[in-house]
């Protein structure tokens, strides 16, 4: 097999094909965007108390009997108790005044046993107000999170295998469909079981749009349009669909109804299936050469330059390909450290942007302003990291990002509830780095594996970031320090990892294996990462 990027060159580095495809397979990225954070409305938890039912009270009891407790600092009412309704129907029945003839902190409580009264200040319904979300049952909303990032872990593992065997294209689309179909049956859930269960069709085909479509613009566009593609277009075009969905939520404020609209705004996207090419570079690792060079040729066309007679100069002895696994990673020293290194990035990478992201809700503030601010942040680190991956090493740069992210999540433990805005611009500082390490370590990945190889280990390593967010609420929950420990520690590990900076992408597992790599020893052991420099092991 020849090199891809050199049998191409004549197409050059822009030109109408390049741009008119950047920009239609960008626009795939704003469902994934609209779709993967939607749980923040949706399973928002509105102000609540226990309902009161109609038990001829008195004004002053009907207000008494839901007893305060301080939270934060501040007296609030109980979301979760309230006073016995059968002794305080009988100090009302005889005239008792609360406070002045009763000390209230002598009445004995009770749970909500009639269920909750919910604000609808700012929301009409959510899954929370539906299927009373809160108190015993407040674990059920995070578990809801989870059962998302479970079919990411899903996906990440079959779309890799799926779009390996019969394309990227294919993968993008039917993985479309999936999606808008999955949240359009969410949204008719009738209990919060089904809701978990459809939540994992919604994740696995989520995930398969993202790693499907990120490799198809990363194989079909030049060098110079593959930096801006993977950094400032596929994330920015997310971020687009991330600020607008608090827009959308904002003029929907009843969930069914807001998932119904998400899962519609798919049917865009059915007539891009005529203007997105099929991958050359992987027809050609398929043994399909003629119809990667009638593509190419299409696209010299489009970019008005004169192709050659015979493109692809290997193409009549190039025999089908056959079919890469995860077992062929595990088959090679230097795939196994490589791919072990990436699994620790993608994780700590994930635990800190996800931790960010879900955090919103939690924000003192407007919930669709606080999202909307979180999704911005993003911008100016896609833009900055556009620039720096023109000219700068991704080692480096991936170093620099995760420490300031962990640094800035430690230093939040340490901030009084004084001084929120304090915390919430080094939340924000703190989700720019994450930001930037996300975006980095996308095109460091997909430059370091092989074409024939190349969705595998992205999957593989999708899978790992699943893992992070998944256990991302136990970890926070024990141990802050420990977390940012992790992130900090894992900004060494991709020292150890081959630099891809100006280089080719690998078109095949041995070219792949001429970079530099690391003793699996080295990457276990942190100590030995923290004391040894990098060609000690190369």
């Amino acid at each position: 097999m020849g090199d891809y990027d050199e049998e191409t060159a004549f197409l050059g580095q822009m030109g109408p094909y390049f741009w008119s495809t950047f920009f239609l397979l960008n626009t795939v990225f704003v469902s994934t965007g609209f779709n993967g954070l939607y749980i923040i409305f949706a399973g928002a938890a509105p102000k609540h108390h226990c309902l009161i039912p109609d038990a001829n009270l008195t004004e002053e009891w009907r207000k008494a009997i839901i007893p305060f407790t301080t939270v934060g600092g501040e007296e609030v009412q109980s979301q979760c108790s309230r006073f016995k309704l059968d002794v305080v129907k009988n100090l009302s029945d005889q005239g008792y005044i609360p406070g002045w003839d009763v000390n209230l902190t002598d009445l004995q409580q009770e749970g909500c046993l009639d269920g909750w009264n919910y604000s609808k200040d700012i929301y009409q319904y959510t899954i929370v107000t539906e299927w009373d979300l809160v108190c015993d049952n407040k674990w059920k909303v995070p578990f809801a999170s989870s059962t998302l990032f479970v079919g990411y872990l899903l996906g990440s593992l079959i779309s890799g295998q799926l779009s390996d065997r019969f394309g990227r294209k294919k993968v993008v689309f039917i993985s479309l469909a999936v999606q808008s179909l999955s949240v359009l049956l969410q949204s008719f859930s009738q209990s919060w079981r089904i809701f978990c269960i459809m939540f994992l069709f919604v994740g696995a085909s989520q995930i398969s749009i993202y790693i499907s479509a990120f490799v198809l613009g990363t194989e079909l566009l030049s060098k110079t349009m593959r930096v801006l593609f993977t950094s400032l277009g596929a994330f920015l075009f997310y971020c687009i669909g991330y600020m607008t969905l608090p827009w959308i939520a904002y003029g929907i404020r009843e969930w069914r109804t807001l998932l119904a609209v998400l899962s519609a705004t798919s049917v865009v996207y059915i007539p891009l299936w005529w203007f997105i090419p099929e991958s050359p570079r992987w027809l050609i690792t398929q043994g399909r050469a003629a119809e990667a060079e009638a593509i190419v040729r299409a696209a010299a066309c489009k970019n008005k330059v004169q192709a050659p007679s015979v493109i692809f100069k290997e193409s009549e002895e190039i025999p089908p390909g056959r079919m890469y696994t995860m077992i062929d990673i595990l088959k090679s020293s230097n795939l196994r450290c490589i791919t072990l290194m990436c699994l620790i990035l993608w994780m700590a990478i994930n635990i800190g942007y996800f931790g960010l992201s879900l955090n919103t809700s939690n924000l003192s503030g407007d919930p669709f302003m606080n999202c909307f601010l979180s999704a911005i942040s993003e911008v100016p680190a896609y833009v900055v990291s556009t620039c720096l991956l023109r000219k700068c090493p991704r080692r480096i740069l991936l170093s620099t990002f995760l420490i300031i992210g962990g640094g800035v999540l430690l230093l939040i433990q340490f901030i009084p509830n004084t001084i929120q805005y304090v915390a919430l611009a080094l939340e924000m500082t703190g989700k720019f780095g994450f930001t930037m390490a996300f975006t980095i370590v996308y095109i460091y990945t997909a430059e370091i594996y092989p074409t024939v190889l190349r969705n595998v280990g992205m999957g593989m390593c999708s899978s790992a970031a699943r893992i992070g967010s998944i256990t991302l609420c136990c970890m926070l929950r024990y141990s802050h320090v420990h977390c940012t420990r992790h992130l900090k520690h894992s900004g060494v590990v991709n020292f150890f990892l081959p630099e891809t900076f100006n280089k080719d992408l690998p078109e095949t597992v041995e070219q792949m294996q001429q970079s530099p790599h690391t003793c699996l020893p080295c990457v276990i052991n942190p100590l030995v990462l923290l004391t040894h420099q990098p060609s000690q092991f190369i």
